[in-house]
């Protein structure tokens, strides 16, 4: 059993615990239809939907880490049931944000916050 802010941040859903922790308070994660508060302890077998921008993944928890995990390490931990419709839309926002030509340079700073927005977690 583990807290739901610590078990997305341990199997790299967010990359800071307290993202994990502000992303629970601002409804952003929900256990079957309910928001969870960060301190919501999770069990095994729980799908737990997290809502990033314009795409909401889905993972079942099939155990809990000790601690953080490197990537590799994930799928023993968590099962991705993400509906195939928001992998699409996932693609596609990143597929446009990333269509720029070669050889322009570096991105602007309007681009960066733009492409930042739609995957803002």
């Amino acid at each position: 059993m583990m807290r739901v802010d610590k078990f997305l941040w341990a199997i790299r859903v967010m990359k800071t615990r307290s993202r994990s922790a502000t992303h629970c308070k601002e409804g952003k994660v929900s256990l079957d239809g309910d928001k969870l508060k960060p301190s919501k302890i999770l069990s095994v077998g729980d799908v737990v939907v997290v809502r990033k921008g314009a795409v909401s993944f889905s993972f079942k928890v099939l155990s809990f880490p000790k601690s953080r995990v490197g990537a590799v390490l994930v799928p023993e931990h968590v099962k991705n049931m993400t509906p195939q419709d928001q992998l699409d839309k996932f693609e596609m926002i990143r597929l446009s944000m990333l269509d720029r030509p070669n050889g322009i340079g570096r991105p602007t700073k309007r681009e960066r916050r733009n492409w930042g927005k739609a995957f803002e977690e």
